[in-house]
């Protein structure tokens, strides 16, 4: 019967195990080990056991005053550390988490061949014996008995179960050697365990377990990830050399590791050449068929092993994820019982990444800066009212290759999810001063007039959330070639004043403005306290996107803000689900809300993104760029929609602005929000939000704000100022 059928067959594993002529002639010590065998079934030996000289020496394992304790024990058998699956909102797996890789499979998944081959080799007479193979314990008794210690096992595939599990249950180091020890001790317990192993399973389960327990070298552990990693095929395709190469590497999987070099695959041929042979010689095989089988090559393709975010397609989602998982206490009390859980817990998570969505994020980042540039761009998509982080992009590559210029951490990101930093964020945060003053009661046309600098009349004028007095009357601030004059909210917001902005927030209060940006979520990418001074409203602190998508999220949600969520249910290896909701609050009016909502989407119309236009459905935006253009940020929303995109170096944004660069191979004499982050921007909304009905904003309460409602004309600023500022301010993008 031939064993290259696809699909196992029992019968034919069987086939490995018919009985054999009895030898008409007995070792001594293979009659007082059948004498033990059977004064097993008695439970205990109370008398001493000693065994005949044997090679010259001679051992008296348990002495006359002793009890040989042979009854079964329960073995404990945690779960096997299994890899941890990522799915995306669609339910397709984006990445996987291990440090032991193994994917448990039921023995209907292993090949007939494969069973066939490791019985052969490991434990003929698997199917035959119970947990104490006499013929074979006696051979390794009289081996071990001759060296004078411990030197062969003599073990079944239930006792190396039971190794196994015992090498993989110890924690300590210790433990470990304890489950190594070359000990009549150690063995005993062993035959103990075996016993009780035997008792509770059937001999295909035992089997199973075995199979998905077996390291095979190569990082592989359990006949699944082996199958993977040697041959790149299932367990349930492994042909006859295949399983004579997977079935011999489990003796010696160290020394046999293909990974050694030339040495070990040596090693290995030779071994699979030793089980092809042996299943010959049993007759699982005819001779002709193990011939043939040696005459292949080693055939290992050294098939990468899915996991871990070097290997996803959306590495900087992947790092969020991961960092999001081991530091939510909901996953374990302890950082290590987080960690264990999801590197060997065997999970299913499902995430809130949306393919359609990031695929549009990289086409725009990567359409206008490159990956071999020195500036790195960075964007993140954020739903508002959930809070669901729906893309995360860059234009780089993640990893930890200086050569091929990859990143070696979360641009996207904060410290927490694996970044280490950000870049100042600019005139984004001119929006939290905005949305203070209309908390204060002040309406959209209401102002003052500016000049071209500003700078504090004392240090009174401004304090921080201390009562400490922070204003700088030594220092100005200028809006460089920005117009002074009459700005309201609305024409100060959408030409980006920064002189405006400064006096704006000296009135509201710099305190008040920091509360605002705080309850929209906004923290520093370095996990520092914010930096309270005069010029946050300038943002001076270090941003990342995903922090500042989330908080213009809250303006497209009306004033609720949603903390940024990754994971949305967690399966684990027993099926049992648990969902995650959405973290919400409501941090703004929905009026004030409405409000900002409507001077900001004049920034596309009026503003700072005039000439980079809208995306054909209601948005709003703001444009940040940092002094001398050491950074550049857009951030902007839809009430279905919201994205950040920040641009600068990493080696260093002070010391390397956004001046005389190329980026995606044009020339920029400086870079502006509205030069690269906002084109970003806007080409990532139109395609990520391609097919989804368009929804409207709620139009202003000009009663309480002023202005007009969507279907009337905003009020103007006067020609000559508003010119004036959209000269100036288009060509230096906020």
């Amino acid at each position: 019967m031939n064993l290259f059928g696809q699909e196992p067959d029992d019968a034919a594993v069987r086939r490995v195990h018919r009985p054999r002529p009895a030898r008409t002639r007995l070792s001594a010590g293979a009659k007082i080990v059948r004498l033990a065998g059977a004064a097993t079934a008695v439970g205990v030996l109370t008398a001493g056991l000693a065994l005949p000289a044997v090679g010259g020496a001679g051992a008296v394992i348990v002495g006359a005053s002793d009890g040989l304790d042979l009854n079964p024990a329960e073995l404990t058998e945690p779960p096997l550390a299994e890899k941890t699956t990522v799915l995306d909102a669609r339910g397709r797996p984006i990445a996987q988490f291990w440090d032991v890789y193994r994917e448990v499979v039921p023995l209907g998944r292993v090949s007939g061949v494969m069973r066939a081959a490791i019985v052969s080799i490991e434990d003929y007479r698997f199917y035959e014996h119970g947990a104490i193979d006499l013929e074979g314990t006696v051979r390794a008794l009289a081996k071990n008995l001759s060296s004078g210690g411990v030197s062969q096992g003599g073990s079944g595939i239930t006792q190396q179960y039971v190794k196994q599990v015992l090498l993989n249950t110890a924690v300590t180091q210790k433990e470990k050697e304890k489950a190594l020890e070359a000990s009549y001790a150690r063995k005993l317990t062993e035959l103990r365990y075996a016993m009780g192993v035997e008792r509770k399973y059937t001999k295909d389960q035992i089997l199973e377990k075995y199979l998905n327990i077996a390291y095979f070298g190569a990082g592989a552990n359990g006949i699944e990830a082996a199958a993977r990693r040697f041959f790149g095929v299932r367990a349930s395709r492994l042909n006859l050399w295949q399983a004579a190469t997977l079935a011999g590497a489990v003796q010696l999987p160290t020394a046999t590791d293909p990974e050694g070099g030339g040495e070990n695959r040596r090693r290995l041929l030779e071994r699979r050449d030793v089980v092809l042979d042996r299943m010959a010689e049993l007759g699982a095989i005819t001779p002709r068929q193990a011939a043939a089988a040696k005459a292949k090559k080693l055939g290992y393709r050294g098939t990468p092993l899915p996991g871990n975010c070097t290997a996803s397609p959306y590495p900087y989602f992947c790092v969020y994820v991961r960092e999001e998982f081991l530091r939510d206490p909901a996953f374990g009390r302890t950082a290590e019982e987080r960690a264990r859980l999801l590197y060997r817990g065997g999970l299913t998570i499902r995430t809130t990444l949306d393919p359609r969505m990031q695929a549009a994020a990289e086409k725009a980042v990567r359409k206008h800066v490159h990956a071999s540039d020195d500036p790195v761009a960075a964007e993140a998509l954020v739903q508002p009212g959930t809070g669901m982080i729906k893309a995360m992009a860059a234009s780089r590559e993640y990893g930890t290759s200086a050569r091929r210029n990859e990143m070696s951490y979360n641009i996207v990101a904060d410290t927490d999810h694996g970044g280490i930093g950000g870049f100042q964020a600019g005139s984004t945060f001119k929006t939290f001063t905005l949305i203070t003053a209309l908390k204060q009661g002040m309406r959209i046309d209401d102002g003052f007039t500016v000049g071209n600098g500003y700078r504090a009349s004392g240090y009174a004028d401004f304090k921080n959330c201390r009562g400490e007095n922070i204003g700088d009357p030594t220092h100005t601030v200028t809006n460089d070639e920005g117009s002074p004059g009459f700005k309201s909210l609305q024409t100060g917001t959408w030409q980006s004043v920064n002189t405006f902005f400064m006096e704006l927030e000296r009135r509201v209060g710099l305190c008040d403005t920091v509360r605002t940006a705080r309850s929209l979520g906004i923290k520093r990418a370095d996990d520092r306290k914010l930096r309270e001074y005069e010029t946050f409203t300038l943002g001076i602190n270090e941003m990342d996107p995903v922090t500042v998508a989330a908080a213009y999220a809250a303006i497209g949600a009306r004033g609720k803000y949603c903390a940024p969520m990754v994971v949305t249910r967690v399966t684990d290896r027993n099926g049992r689900a648990t969902g995650h909701r959405p973290k919400c609050r409501r941090v703004l009016d929905p009026g004030i809300a409405d409000a900002t909502a409507h001077i900001l989407s004049g920034v596309f119309t009026k503003g700072t993104m005039r000439a980079v236009g809208g995306i054909g459905r209601d948005a709003a935006g703001k444009t940040g760029t940092n002094d001398d253009q050491a950074s550049a940020w857009f951030a902007g929303f839809t009430p279905d929609l919201a994205g950040a995109v920040s641009i600068g170096d990493p080696r260093g944004a002070i010391a390397h602005k956004l001046n005389g660069v190329t980026i995606g191979g044009r020339h920029y004499g400086a870079v502006f929000g509205a030069t690269v982050p906002g084109p970003i921007w806007k080409d990532t909304m139109i395609g990520a939000l391609k097919g989804v009905p368009a929804t409207s904003f709620t139009p202003i309460d000009s009663a309480r704000f002023g202005g007009c409602g969507r279907h009337c004309r905003p009020a103007r600023t006067p020609p000559d100022e508003e010119a004036a500022g959209e000269t100036d301010d288009l060509r230096r993008g906020g």
